[in-house]
Parts: C-alpha cells; structure tokens; sequence
C-alpha cells in the first residue's frame, strides 16, 4: 500500500486494536491518534499503535488520508460536523465504527454533501469487556463480521480501498444497507443485551426473596447473561439511534412469551415439547456456529480431580496452542459438563487441544 496517513479519533479498545491491525498489514504507514484521555494517548505511544498522538481533534485531520472515528455515535456524529468546516484532504476517505448505521450515514450524507469526501460507514462486529488502550488486541477482530453500509458519499473504489488499508484485522468484510444492518444487529445484538440485562435485573430482585437462586445460578445463567456486563454509556447510545426497530422486537418477545405462558396454562405437554425441539433445531441449523467473531468460540470442558497441579499440568500439554480463556467453574455444575473450561478463539484450536489432553491423561473432555 502506497504511503498514507491514517488518522484514528478514539484509542479506546477498538480505535487502538484497529491502529494494531493496520500497522500489521502496513507497518510503513502513518498512523495518527486522538484521544481526550492522556493515558490513552501514552499507551498508544509506547506501545507503538500509532506514530502521533494530540488531545485537539482538528490538528490532525488536514493531513490525513484516511479518518476512522471509533468514538460513540452521539460523538461521531459531531464530530463529522466538525470535519465538514475544516480544510480535509480532496478525496478523503472518512469512516465510523459505529454500532447503528442509519441515523450516522444519513447524516454524514447532509454534513459532507457538495464536498471531496468520501465517507463509508462501519462497523466491526467485535470486542470485549475490557476497555481502553490497554485492552487492545490485534487479534480482535480475526474472523469477525466487518460491515460495510455505503452512503451517497461513497464513491467508486472507497470500500476496496478500505478492506486493503484494514487487511491486517483478517475480518470477514461484508456489505449492506444502513437500514437493513440496524433491523438485523437490532434482532442478533441490541435486544439480547437488553435482555441479558433484564434477565439479571429479574434474578437480582428474585434473590432477595430466595438467597439461594444467585449461588445456583449455573451455566445456562452465566452464559445468556455474560453481555449484561458491557459498557452502560455504549448500550444508551445503541438503543437511543435504533427505537423503532428494537421496540418492534421487544414487541415481538412479548407475544412469543405469552404463547408460552398460554402452552403452560392448558398443560399442553405436545406443544412444550415441540417448543424445546424447535428451538434445538433452529439453533443447530443457524450460522452461529461458523466463524463469524470473538462470540464464535469453541470450548472445551474438562472433568479434572480437586488436587494441585492439575490446571498446570493441562497448560503445559497445550503450549503453543493460542488460549482465548480459561475459567474454572467451582459452584455449580448443573448444566456444565467439567470444572475446568478452555476456551479457543479456533476449531482447529479446540480439536488439536482435545486431542492431546486425552491422549495424555484420563479426563473426560468434552467439546462444545
């Protein structure tokens, strides 16, 4: 790739793993950073994410070539505004990571209407519970959903010239309409956040009845609630630009639960029971299982003795198979199948890994 300036607004965790990402493809490119935070800002310094770094988002962007903004959609949003009245580059290539689409494209189209810019909109499936620079990950959005949503300001070559410059994240690029990303991630990612954080809220008030429902709470709990801990300030924004396609879905649950409560209430056992056989199938039957993100992952259970030595005696039978996780469940282990979880990032991972553990000890282990 010829030499560029990239200009990052935003070192948060996606804005400085994507600095990572790039430099990986294109270790001879310039990569300039803003942030607000000082820390930030000296972490990506020495870490070597970016070349520059400012705390005065206009000083930079003049001289860049390409600008991401990984920043809130609330920010993004003014942020454009700004880049409008400022003397950009002719041809720029400016894009966001927002999480909603529609409400940000739209308005870039207004702001950069009549001018040389060319903007396309983003969004990396990824991330984490982690945040800040610290966090960064050039692995982050390996195999992950890079989503594309074109504008009126997206000339011809812009999204080739973006999955070159982003190479580097090894993502899976894709392509689609603003309004149609914000009604399918409203169904895949905005409602279940909304109701992880339900379902725990429900089980807090719950506990204060019965105590013993938050020490029981076991892998099927943990597992549909683990969303519940992400940022609350990202979450407000997520569903403040998306209302009417998340209401539509809340709607839609609501009438899905009161067909279950009626199927309850006559002591239908037939229609139960294919309620639970459709669901197993139609989960089975989804994509959910191919590499797609850092929520594609494989795990593996292993049923290991209560004796020292025994989760190092595992790890080293694994060195230099790459490990997302490691999690030892020790209360409850009504729906889990060991109380050492391993966690890869890859099924080739997860199978090499299976293989070895069972070839050199007498563990159950069990893929999931």
């Amino acid at each position: 790739m010829e030499k560029k300036v990239v200009y990052i607004a935003g070192l948060g965790l996606i804005g400085a793993s994507l600095a990572l990402g790039i430099k990986r493809a294109h270790p001879n490119l310039t990569i300039l950073g803003y942030n607000r935070s000082e820390a930030s800002r000296i972490i990506a310094l020495e870490r070597g994410m970016v070349d520059q770094v400012t705390d005065d988002f206009a000083s930079f962007a003049p001289i860049a070539d390409v600008i991401i903004l990984a920043l809130p959609i609330k920010q993004t949003k003014s942020y454009l505004d700004i880049l409008a009245r400022l003397p950009l580059k002719d041809q720029v290539l400016v894009t966001d990571v927002g999480s909603t689409k529609a409400e940000i494209v739209a308005h870039a189209d207004q702001v950069f209407q009549d001018q040389a810019v060319r903007f396309v909109g983003g969004h990396p499936m990824a991330g984490s519970h982690k945040t800040g620079a610290a966090a960064a990950d050039e692995t982050l959005f390996e195999n992950a959903y890079y989503i594309f949503t074109p504008s009126s300001q997206t000339k011809a070559g812009s999204i080739e010239n973006l999955k070159e410059l982003l190479s580097g994240l090894r993502s899976r690029f894709i392509e689609i309409n603003a309004e149609e990303h914000d009604r399918v991630t409203s169904q895949i990612s905005h409602f279940p956040h909304l109701l992880a954080t339900t379902l725990v809220e429900q089980a807090v008030a719950y506990g204060e009845e019965h105590p013993l429902a938050n020490r029981f709470a076991a892998g099927g709990f943990r597992d549909m609630t683990r969303i519940a801990e992400s940022e609350p300030g990202m979450w407000t924004s997520i569903l403040l630009s998306n209302p009417h396609a998340i209401l539509e879905r809340i709607a839609d649950f609501k009438e899905r639960l009161d067909q279950v409560a009626e199927t309850i209430q006559a002591d239908n056992q037939e229609a139960i029971w294919t309620f639970f056989y459709e669901g197993r199938k139609h989960r089975q039957e989804m994509q959910i299982h191919q590499p797609a993100g850092r929520d594609s992952a494989y795990h593996l259970f292993i049923d290991v003795p209560d004796k020292e030595g025994v989760i190092l005696e595992i790890l080293q039978l694994l060195q230099g198979i790459s490990l997302v996780n490691i999690h030892i469940n020790e209360e409850n282990r009504e729906d889990i199948h060991g109380i050492l979880q391993l966690t890869f990032r890859q099924a080739e991972d997860q199978k090499r890994a299976q293989e070895l553990i069972q070839k050199a000890t007498s563990y159950t282990v069990l893929a999931r």
